[in-house]
């Protein structure tokens, strides 16, 4: 959760977040207004006006982008973030490798009570992993296609 935080933080240094008023104000004063909400990826986009943002003396170290300078900020808190989803993907990968050695273990073992215990494992194994890929498609990676949102 920390490295979350500060990955945030590195985006946006030197900017300051008005919950209040749901904007950005830059280190010149300039604020940042929400221009979007994407749903599907769960972000929210905030910009400045292209004028306020070219004709500004840190613009050089600041941003390259002659739309004006966007921040992109994740709408859910870190366990659906980038690093919630890795670990969803490792947690699936290692039940359906349970799930194939029960399986392997299954064509390997003919006494019943190894059979039982085997099929066991393997339909839990189904379930969960049934889950977890759920889990996973109902929440899509936040990260933004383009990075211009991190110049």
């Amino acid at each position: 959760m920390n490295t979350h935080r500060r990955s945030l933080r590195y985006r946006t240094a030197g900017f300051e977040y008005s919950e209040h008023e749901d904007l950005w104000a830059c280190p010149e004063g300039q604020h940042l207004w929400l221009h979007g909400i994407g749903h599907h990826r769960r972000i929210a986009r905030y910009r400045a006006k292209a004028h306020v943002c070219n004709a500004c003396p840190l613009k050089e170290r600041c941003t390259d982008s002659d739309d004006g300078r966007e921040i992109v900020r994740p709408m859910d808190p870190w366990p659906h973030s980038e690093a919630g989803r890795f670990h969803r993907i490792i947690a699936l990968t290692l039940v359906a490798l349970a799930g194939l050695i029960a399986s392997v273990a299954l064509t390997r073992n003919h006494e019943l009570v190894d059979l039982a215990t085997l099929g066991a494992l393997v339909v839990v194994a189904a379930a969960v992993g049934r889950l977890l890929f759920r889990d996973l498609r109902r929440h899509p990676s936040s990260f933004p296609e383009s990075m211009s949102g991190f110049s």
